[in-house]
């Protein structure tokens, strides 16, 4: 009998639920059956995108009761079990797994059965990844208690990272204060670069084993990853998502010094100033106050690219050349050997410009787009958008970490069932 999971993702302003059943013998990809998202949580009121078969719903404005990512969860569950069109789910009971998306896992490997240990262990890594760990933590909890006969499963945006070699996650700081607080390179977005290593994988008709990959994953939240061997080698982020590329309210990697300068006087740090701006100030300013939004005044980054504003040009060719500084070290990380530089994310995906302007940039090492196709790729989930004559190629992939979650459930089904069985 077809088994029924909710893939959960909790945004700092948002919650998205897709509902999948299992194929028959559970052999192959899980089968999408709906889509729900609740956005608007942090600029009410909250709206509702509903997708189901041919039902689409888009941008339904809700009451002002749903507030937070606990209420949107249990509106959408209460709307999925209440949709005569979904009969898989009529009850709350049919539900078998529930897989929630965590940005920050630690030193977890590998996706883990949620129990007091795990989310305690969770709840901890909150300061690291402020606008996402608390939300999906508050969705845990609620689902625990709606939902007890299903299993809640965490997958771990940094998990996919555990394979970076022990001198590139190290710091050059004192190792002992590195250990006793867990001080090191750790990596995000993972889920989404293992659903690229899947896809590309299929699409070049080449063992996972053996692709090599400068993946980029493009949003409001911007990473880079050196994919060697179908493992993540290097990438972008570091102990919080806050380092490497900017992002939309993100600063992205800056001179550490440059917090004690923030408030200065005639040009000189200003140390009645900075000594009472605490961390949390600090990493407020630069995970929500700082990025596009700082330059410009919005985080659309389509508007931005459209735009010919001296502010707006600045900031594209900001994230241009910040993105370079990724692409073609990997290049050599990779010793040459590279089977697609991989372009995701929503702007991955939209960003025509920021494609041509990047491959341009980087044409020396023998990549170089096809025009017509990176303006009109198509909707498949990989496309190729390499010129003929270009040495390596260039893809642009459709990322579905909600997807890839419920995959996960599928080919870790019996390590799931024993762990939850011996954390009983």
């Amino acid at each position: 009998m077809p088994e029924i999971i909710l893939s959960i993702n909790a945004g700092s302003s948002s919650v998205k639920i897709s509902v999948y059943k299992s194929p028959n013998g559970f052999v192959g990809d899980p089968i999408q059956l709906a889509e729900a998202v609740i956005e608007g949580l942090t600029a009410p009121p909250a709206s509702l995108k509903y997708e189901r078969g041919d039902k689409k719903i888009k941008g339904e404005v809700l009451d002002g009761n749903i507030q937070s990512q606990e209420d949107a969860f249990r509106y959408i569950l209460d709307y999925l079990t209440k949709d005569e069109g979904l009969p898989e789910l009529e009850k709350r009971e049919d539900i078998r797994f529930t897989c929630h998306r965590v940005v920050h896992g630690g030193d977890y490997p590998r996706s883990q059965v949620i129990d007091k240990e795990t989310f305690h262990h969770i709840a901890q890594l909150s300061d690291l990844a402020p606008l996402h760990n608390a939300p999906a933590l508050s969705i845990v909890e609620a689902s625990s208690i709606i939902l007890p006969y299903a299993t809640n499963i965490a997958y771990f945006d940094s998990s996919f990272h555990a394979s970076i070699p022990k001198h590139i996650c190290t710091y050059p700081i004192d190792q002992a204060v590195a250990k006793k607080n867990k001080l090191r390179k750790y990596g995000f977005h993972g889920i989404s670069y293992k659903f690229i290593v899947h896809a590309v994988s299929n699409f070049l008709k080449k063992p996972k084993e053996e692709l090599n990959l400068i993946a980029l994953h493009l949003g409001s939240g911007a990473s880079a990853t050196c994919i060697y061997h179908g493992q993540s080698r290097d990438t972008s982020m570091g102990l919080t998502p806050l380092a490497g590329l900017p992002g939309a309210t993100r600063s992205g990697s800056i001179d550490p010094s440059l917090m004690f300068h923030f408030t200065h006087s005639a040009g000189k740090p200003s140390r009645s100033s900075s000594a009472h701006m605490h961390i949390t100030q600090a990493e407020e300013i630069l995970n929500k106050k700082s990025g596009w939004k700082s330059l410009t005044g919005t985080t659309d980054f389509g508007k931005i690219s459209a735009s010919d504003r001296e502010e707006d040009v600045l900031a594209f060719n900001i994230f241009v050349d910040r993105l370079l500084n990724y692409v073609a070290p990997y290049f050599v990380k990779l010793h040459g050997e590279v089977d697609a530089l991989v372009f995701a994310g929503g702007i991955g995906e939209r960003g025509v410009k920021l494609r041509n302007a990047v491959v341009e940039n980087v044409k020396c090492l023998g990549f170089m787009l096809d025009k017509e196709k990176n303006e009109n790729p198509g909707g498949d989930i990989v496309t190729d958008i390499s010129a003929k004559d270009a040495k390596f190629k260039t893809l642009i992939v459709k990322t579905d970490e909600q997807l890839q979650m419920a995959r996960g459930v599928l080919e870790d089904r019996e390590r799931l069932e024993q762990q939850k069985t011996v954390g009983k």
